[in-house]
């Protein structure tokens, strides 16, 4: 007999959401957790998809926060069952967007049907916030809902996100914040001429390599507390026209850094066009702020999840700020303290993705234990 987060997985597997799309996932959700007693709704931002939907009123103010759109899935020829057709296989449920993120996704809202089941009167408000638009661009998704809870004043106490984090087993891994993200496109302007004749132009790829060289060998900090050190890497290098005997007349460079708490995009940004001017580059920049890293620290958050997590595990789950970005960062300026908990992540964005059929059917009651030990 299929169980009920099973089932709904299977469900969500079957919609292809890849990014905005959200192929109707919210509102079969919408429609069951209305069933339960909540209160729905639907933001349409662009083309992009959000749901809040929330049970109880005033403080604290719980939410969880996921996602409903997947990346693509690369040659179909290359999985060994259909994407977007779930199978389940050796204990496992394979489909694009098992683990990332619609078996946590089904596992929420399996886990406030049962919490509002058990406590209608609960204190404070229970929320649920999903975007179809966490995998892509993460513009009008969570990033532009904070801004409208920031304007009506929306408060959000607690946030636990269900990104997969996990590493060997389910609830090993808690993580306690992330490093923020910073984007870079650099154009660096030379003059075109002939390899023969290097005296009549201006080669932007030589002029460019000092700097270059020099921000990929700089020491940014040596970490932040749980945090590991800044890190800036070189991603795209293009310039030339494919001849052999002609210097370009432009290079474009892209890269990004992932950055901690002893830094902000604006101090970064600076940095780095201090090192290009002292070089006497002829430039130009494009910069994307991704979010800015933020920190959970001691609190009760922390201390349920450490407390829930060890019970599943059987050992104290490790604390981190690693891996790479959630929507977790646009929450967590609205003064939220945030956390992910979630299936272990090892097949995440690949071919073949999955997720155990043990972790996938645990899930509920870890996330329900979560919300009992928070707000019964």
């Amino acid at each position: 007999m299929t169980s009920e987060v099973l089932a709904l997985a299977k469900e969500l597997i079957l919609r292809p959401s890849m990014t905005p799309d959200d192929a109707g996932c919210q509102a079969l959700l919408a429609e069951r957790l209305r069933r339960a007693g909540f209160t729905c709704e639907s933001m349409r931002l662009g083309a992009v998809d959000n749901l809040w939907a929330t049970h109880g009123g005033g403080g604290p103010v719980l939410v969880l926060l996921g996602h409903t759109d997947v990346v693509p899935p690369g040659p179909r020829e290359a999985w060994a069952s259909d994407p977007f057709v779930p199978e389940v296989r050796d204990g496992r449920l394979y489909g694009r967007g098992a683990a990332d993120m619609k078996g946590s996704v089904a596992a929420f809202v399996v886990a406030l049907e049962r919490f509002v089941a058990a406590h209608p009167a609960h204190p404070g408000t229970l929320a649920l916030l999903l975007t179809s638009d966490e995998e892509g661009d993460a513009i009008d998704g969570v990033r532009r809902v904070a801004a409208a809870f920031r304007e009506r004043g929306q408060r959000i106490d607690w946030c636990i996100t269900g990104e997969p984090s996990s590493k060997q087993a389910l609830g090993d891994l808690l993580r306690v914040g992330r490093r923020g993200t910073l984007s870079a496109t650099l154009t660096v302007h030379g003059v075109q001429g002939h390899v023969a004749y290097p005296d009549k132009a201006r080669n932007p790829i030589h002029l460019a390599l000092p700097a270059l060289g020099q921000l990929a060998a700089r020491t940014w900090d040596d970490g932040y507390e749980s945090f590991p050190p800044t890190s800036l890497q070189l991603s795209n290098v293009h310039a030339g026209t494919g001849a052999n005997n002609v210097i370009p007349g432009e290079l474009q460079v892209m890269f990004n850094l992932r950055y901690n708490p002893h830094w902000t995009a604006a101090r970064l940004e600076s940095e780095c066009e201090a090192i290009l001017r002292a070089h006497g580059l002829d430039y130009g920049i494009a910069w994307h702020r991704g979010g800015e890293p933020f920190h959970t620290p001691e609190g009760p958050l922390r201390a349920a999840a450490r407390e829930v997590l060890a019970r599943f595990a059987g050992a104290a789950p490790e604390e981190s700020t690693g891996g790479g970005t959630s929507d977790a960062r646009f929450i967590a300026p609205l003064g939220a303290q945030c956390i992910e908990v979630g299936p272990v992540n090892a097949s995440i964005h690949k071919v073949d993705e999955h997720v155990a059929l043990a972790e996938l059917e645990a899930l509920p009651d870890l996330y329900c234990a979560l919300l009992e030990r928070l707000l019964a």
